[in-house]
């Protein structure tokens, strides 16, 4: 669940600070093993009623180690071994050792209706001092009224 305070004013009236670690440029494919996958360590089981039949032919297919658990009328599980590549291995993904980017846009997550280019600052400092300048011309401006 997000709360968010709803903005009063426009997206061209803020600023967002960030900093991030893209996926496509701060991370690598992985292994099971190489992200402390659950499933390799544990195992993991699918219901076959829950599959459509190609993925229940695919599962069965794949290669890897399963037995098969009826438990009862309509109820049957493919209980995969632990040790094995599971079926999200795709998607697992590690660092690559980069550091993050530094970042500092124009708007909010409305977006950036005057589309200006985002900064990217080389050094931590200086994004925390563009923050530190940034906060403190509020407050000037909420002091004068």
């Amino acid at each position: 669940m997000v709360f968010r305070i709803e903005p009063q004013m426009g997206p061209e009236a803020y600023k967002t600070y960030a900093i991030v670690s893209p996926i496509s440029t701060h991370m690598r494919r992985a292994t099971c093993e190489e992200v402390g996958c659950e499933h390799h360590l544990n195992g993991w089981r699918v219901r076959v009623e829950a599959l459509t039949p190609d993925l229940v032919r695919a599962a069965r297919d794949s290669g890897r180690k399963y037995t098969e658990q009826s438990i009862a009328e309509g109820e049957t599980w493919l209980v995969f071994e632990a040790g094995q590549t599971c079926f999200k291995a795709h998607e697992h993904r590690a660092p690559i050792g980069r550091p993050p980017l530094y970042l500092v846009r124009d708007g909010d997550y409305r977006g950036n209706p005057r589309r200006t280019k985002a900064r990217l600052h080389q050094r931590p400092g200086d994004w925390v001092e563009d923050f530190a300048e940034h906060q403190q011309a509020l407050a000037d401006e909420i002091k004068k009224g």
